[in-house]
């Protein structure tokens, strides 16, 4: 953990509840849309939920791996569950929040944020057993995001080091999430693809008349992989090009983390840094819910709302592509779609989901 984690733990976990420090550990739902194996994988991964600054006083639905969550603040903090009272069924994200108890609104069940239920309304003098105990995530509070794990195996999130976040050299800026109908797999395939510039963000930054993409490297690494692209395809917007010095050479370095996180280093002139990280949370197989913050070390007084545009307006471009791709499912077998040499990227994505043993 580092300096920008907040990690919340139970007051008095419970040992039926299993995982780590008495966190619930979540089971494949019923009706599940990632083939069995495949969600058990992902489960033992950490995604956000939310943005931070979206939770206040009211509970918020969410979904991850097509399990419903609630995510709540509370004095002590954001805290997950499962969206569901254990005494009959209704989401907890229907409630409220009373102190440090979310409230079903229901029957009135209170549940404190290790997940005990504290009291039945209507048996006051009962006290509830183990079998009314809500079931509490683990949350960590990463880079204005709110991350769990349904099933996790330690404490130590699987969340790549930004450590511009907190750099005071960098300007630190969240975009709004974009859901998106797509698997998250062709999400982050579209974000590392370097041959799809010209053609989808031709608009935004890039030109159909300098199409080519030269021959770049991809290295394995203890994380993923590492993708280094140089060329003269411009990243200011088409209104800012006049800014760009002559002959200036573009580096964009991809760092792919799997499942399904990845962030890009855009080398900008004099010395200018633009980190952005591409964060596709799995809501189902077919459902995502993108996450972007980024960083940068220029123009750091410059309108937020210029960089909301600019990056809502490349992830619409990208969005309409990913949401019409056949089939849905990325495929992880080289032999079912064709590739040429500036897909070096896309293969070794693929490869390297295949090594987390998924097959969607």
């Amino acid at each position: 953990m580092n300096a920008t984690t907040t990690l919340l733990t139970p007051q008095a976990p419970a040992p039926t509840q299993g995982g780590v420090a008495g966190w619930a550990r979540l089971t494949r739902p019923r009706e599940c849309t990632y083939p069995e194996g495949d969600w058990e994988i992902l489960a033992k991964h950490w995604f956000p939920v939310a943005r931070a600054q979206d939770i206040g006083a009211k509970p918020v639905a969410a979904r991850l791996l097509d399990v419903k969550l609630v995510v709540y603040r509370t004095p002590e903090g954001i805290h997950v569950a499962r969206d569901l009272c254990p005494h009959r069924g209704v989401p907890l994200s229907m409630g409220w929040v009373e102190g440090s108890e979310i409230v079903c609104p229901y029957h009135g069940l209170r549940y404190a944020t290790d997940g005990r239920c504290t009291r039945i309304p209507a048996q006051p003098n009962v006290v509830p057993g183990a079998r009314f105990r809500a079931s509490m995530l683990p949350v960590v509070e990463r880079y204005g995001l709110i991350w769990t794990s349904l099933d996790a195996e330690s404490l130590d999130a699987d969340i790549p080091d930004f450590p511009e976040w907190t750099d005071e050299s960098f300007q630190p800026i969240l975009c709004p999430p974009v859901a998106m109908q797509a698997a998250p797999g062709r999400q982050v395939e579209g974000f590392i693809d370097v041959a799809h510039f010209a053609w989808v963000h031709n608009e935004a930054f890039a030109d159909r008349e300098n199409s080519i993409v030269p021959l770049y490297q991809t290295q394995m690494t203890d994380y993923g992989f590492r993708s280094t692209y140089i060329s003269n395809v411009s990243n200011f917007p088409k209104a800012l090009q006049h800014l760009e010095p002559e002959g200036f050479v573009w580096r964009r370095t991809f760092d792919v983390y799997p499942p399904f996180t990845a962030i890009l280093t855009v080398d900008f002139p004099d010395d200018g840094v633009l980190r952005i990280m591409n964060i596709a949370a799995p809501v189902s197989a077919r459902e995502t819910t993108l996450y972007v913050p980024l960083v940068r070390n220029f123009d750091r007084t410059g309108s937020l709302e210029d960089v909301y545009a600019f990056n809502a307006q490349i992830f619409a471009e990208d969005q309409a592509i990913v949401e019409a791709q056949s089939p849905e499912d990325l495929p992880l077998h080289m032999d079912d779609e064709a590739h040429f040499a500036a897909d070096r990227s896309s293969v070794a994505f693929r490869k390297a989901l295949r090594g987390l043993g998924l097959t969607n």
